[in-house]
């Protein structure tokens, strides 16, 4: 017998990430010692109050009942309470908050809600490709590349940016795979444009709290007439490095939060009640809008890694810049990104080909500093013997 997937799947590009596992596995059957600067997976643990928490809530047998498909109503109030203290922006926890299993589920599925066939969604190039694959394509929407370019620090250009006819649009800053970074005036013309244009905004936050050298990332809802136009994507993955645990939340408009969870509520029950209590303990844990000591502590430990990869990279002649945020190293290669990366796996060195992430990241790598500081040293090694050949 033979089956024909949908169109809007045979649509679908190839998934370079899961190729780029595949040969990793592979690698690792030969033999060979691999040193993975590729995929976007925190290797620091969750703090201990986090793991004591998940031992004591998962062994509740009440815990393991269905969740509330909205997500339990202490969840969103520990969102709400976080939100306020972190951003200063009041939510409303029955009508403006969104449990999700994970904020790519709630990325895909909000496409779901409000793309019709052949509704024009921008999406940024490069970037996570959740956004032109997983929820415009597989919405039968038509994705309108955004360019992210050097020139203007890897931010839409505002002045040749057309909103015509657009139904959606994704942003995404602290930004994956640049690491680069916006302020709130940026934000503000955008929103200011959206309202003109009466264009959805969906912003992915889920690195607004890995940054360094004094800067703090802000939430587009800070930003007046925000709650007209947009919702935000966050999640507890990269913040308390919990990503396989699934947890996080959208936030924002309540017809946009109310769209997703007519979505949502036909195909799943929530998030496990046990890792909602454990999330909102470790939302809790903020006091004041300051992070606890665990978050510092991980962020001086990026901190340090990105300062060892920039000087091991640039002592090789590649241009490298410190990013403000985000784990993750954006660098130019000057050629094929996937010539690069291939040249760099022959020294057993994983890194992410920019053409991965779209049409614009060609000439660039993606480098995660989600190892130790002495493999990244010895990466950066084996780099400088393989590009010497």
């Amino acid at each position: 017998m033979r089956f024909q997937l949908a169109d809007r799947v045979k649509r679908l590009p190839q998934y370079l990430f899961a190729e780029l596992e595949k040969i990793i596995l592979e690698k690792r059957r030969m033999g060979v010692d691999i040193i993975s600067l590729s995929i976007g997976d925190p290797d620091l643990p969750p703090p201990p109050f986090i793991l004591e928490a998940l031992r004591e809530e998962s062994s509740n047998p009440k815990n393991h009942n269905y969740s509330f498909s909205q997500g339990e109503p202490f969840f969103r109030e520990a969102v709400a309470e976080w939100y306020k203290r972190r951003f200063g922006v009041t939510l409303d926890p029955q009508r403006e908050i969104i449990a999700l299993i994970g904020s790519k589920e709630g990325l895909a599925n909000f496409a779901r809600a409000f793309i019709n066939p052949g509704d024009k969604v921008l999406v940024p190039d490069p970037a996570y490709p959740v956004y032109a694959n997983g929820a415009t394509l597989l919405s039968d929407g038509i994705p309108i590349t955004m360019p992210l370019l050097e020139d203007n620090d890897f931010k839409p250009d505002l002045e040749s940016l057309n909103l015509d006819g657009v139904k959606m649009m994704f942003l995404n800053y602290p930004n994956n795979p640049t690491g680069s970074v916006v302020t709130k005036d940026y934000l503000k013309a955008i929103v200011d444009l959206a309202r003109e244009k009466n264009v959805i905004i969906c912003y992915d936050n889920a690195y607004s709290e890995i940054t360094f050298d004094g800067y703090r990332a802000p939430s587009i809802l800070e930003v007046e007439g925000a709650m007209e136009v947009a919702i935000e994507f966050h999640s507890c993955s990269k913040t308390f490095n919990m990503t396989g645990d699934r947890i996080g939340f959208a936030v924002g408009n309540r017809e946009l939060i109310e769209g997703l969870m007519k979505v949502k509520s036909q195909i799943d029950s929530g998030p496990p009640v046990y890792i909602q209590k454990v999330a909102a303990k470790a939302l809790q844990s903020y006091i004041d809008g300051e992070p606890p000591e665990y978050i510092k502590w991980m962020n001086r430990i990026y901190m340090e890694r990105r300062d060892v990869l920039i000087k091991g990279l640039r002592e090789v002649g590649l241009e490298a810049k410190k990013p403000l945020a985000t784990f993750y190293v954006w660098v130019k290669c000057g050629g094929s990104s996937m010539k690069f990366a291939s040249r760099l796996l022959e020294a057993g060195v994983v890194v992410s080909p920019g053409i991965g992430f779209g049409k614009y990241g060609e000439g660039y790598v993606r480098f995660s500093i989600t190892q130790p500081k002495e493999r990244i040293e010895e990466a950066c090694d084996r780099i400088k013997k393989v590009l010497a050949q």
